[in-house]
């Protein structure tokens, strides 16, 4: 996310930029990385309750929650040295990054769609550090398309829970005990119908880009159908894993570098 702005602003194999890159890239990749630690110490009880998550080296014992805390602050502190190297602005943004994440590891993940709104922004304060990092100005219409789909993503992953845990769902993840039956079917529609739109304002003005709206709308109904088939929401899991959203993501990224770079 954090090259997204250079790489479709058309500047990214310019002499430098990628370089440019490298201290951001390893500052959030070192955020995200605290922030996850801290979730697991947080979900260290609830994720005893998942199949996989169990096996997590945390809620299975193999780490101690003193190495935990001190793996999470031997992350945390270069994040923030390496952050305020680049500016004032992007080491806001990763403090606002890491704020948002560390509300929603202590209690915001209870609270239905607040726990969905949290995912998106850290999509979004990504995205906008991108921005910051190679001085480039965040389109309105790319801006909503990564609001709406991280959105869509974390709806269906959340629904992939549902469906894999069944009965045990709100041991794992309480909110998903508060959410009304068919709620989260009726975000995950309303948020991909929402993409493909705001996807389609950004490229319709920038040439042949349209033509790649096919391909996202392929890949959003692929993921949709994998959720409601029971093939699982992981969004990574889906891509790695999924070879029809792979080979479509992949010509995505070459359709979108060869229009933009040719």
């Amino acid at each position: 996310m954090i090259f997204f702005p250079p790489f479709l602003g058309g500047v990214f194999f310019r002499p430098g930029v990628p370089e440019r890159g490298a201290i951001p890239f390893a500052a959030f990749c070192l955020a995200a990385s605290a922030a996850y630690v801290f979730n697991d110490i947080c979900d260290r009880q609830n994720d005893s309750h998942h199949p996989v998550k169990r096996l997590r080296p945390i809620p299975s014992g193999a780490i101690s929650l003193s190495h935990a805390w001190l793996l999470c602050a031997l992350l945390l502190v270069p994040a923030l040295w390496l952050a305020g190297s680049v500016s004032a602005i992007f080491l806001l943004l990763l403090l606002a990054y890491l704020a948002i994440s560390a509300a929603y590891s202590l209690k915001l993940k209870e609270i239905p769609v607040l726990d969905l709104f949290c995912v998106s922004s850290g999509f979004l304060l990504r995205l906008q550090a991108g921005g910051e990092a190679f001085h480039i100005v965040i389109s309105q219409w790319l801006f909503l398309s990564v609001f709406l789909l991280s959105l869509f993503l974390s709806t269906g992953k959340r629904l992939g829970e549902m469906s894999a845990l069944g009965a045990g769902a709100g041991a794992h993840r309480k909110s998903l005990l508060l959410y009304p039956d068919g709620f989260l079917d009726s975000i995950l529609s309303l948020s991909g119908a929402a993409v493909l739109v705001t996807y389609t304002m950004y490229v319709i003005t920038r040439h042949a880009l349209v033509y790649t709206v096919i391909l996202c709308c392929f890949g959003l109904l692929r993921f949709i159908f994998r959720v409601k088939a029971g093939m699982g929401g992981d969004p990574t899991d889906s891509l790695l894993k999924d070879r029809q959203l792979f080979a479509v993501s992949l010509l995505w990224a070459v359709m979108v570098a060869w229009i933009v770079y040719r």
